[in-house]
């Protein structure tokens, strides 16, 4: 079973220093997978995480578009959402050539494509505890991302 890290957001502000964090410590081909309710704050991290890569675009959900590319500082950031396509459609798209790209991509609603998920990726599961309160678990899977969250742990930021 892969460790899990823990953070905790009371306002809008410790999600934005979350995602921050770890946009500036990911490389090219880098893929999260953000999974929570509705309402749960995966669009409020994703504005973040844009940030945190120096997009200056406005980033909003790609609910209906599938998929979002915008020009980060070093990269591009794709910004996909998953959640109306089945696992066929999903393969159809061709999502590992952005998964194999030197941009960063952000899936949310990622475990529905689970099968299609490359075998080296960030998962980030966003619970809603109260209205202000979120709860984030991370869970690396390979080392690269294992590597990031032990680091993002030495730094303060997460927990184990």
């Amino acid at each position: 079973m892969n460790r899990q890290f823990t953070y905790r957001s009371g306002q809008v502000a410790d999600t934005q220093r979350l995602a921050q964090a770890l946009a500036s410590r990911l490389s090219g081909g880098s893929v999260i997978v953000l999974d929570g309710d509705l309402g749960a704050g995966k669009t409020t991290f994703s504005k973040a995480f844009a940030a945190g890569m120096g997009v200056q675009e406005m980033v909003n959900s790609p609910t209906f578009t599938l998929i979002k590319e915008y020009e980060g500082a070093e990269r591009p950031f794709y910004h996909m959402d998953v959640y109306r396509l089945s696992l066929e459609e999903a393969d159809e798209l061709g999502l590992d050539e952005y998964f194999e790209s030197e941009g960063i991509t952000l899936v949310e609603w990622g475990l529905l494509i689970e099968e299609l998920l490359p075998e080296t990726y960030l998962h980030i599961h966003i619970a809603q505890t109260d209205i202000h309160q979120r709860m984030f678990t991370l869970t690396p899977f390979g080392s690269p991302f294992d590597e990031i969250c032990e680091a993002l742990t030495e730094a303060g930021v997460l927990n184990k």
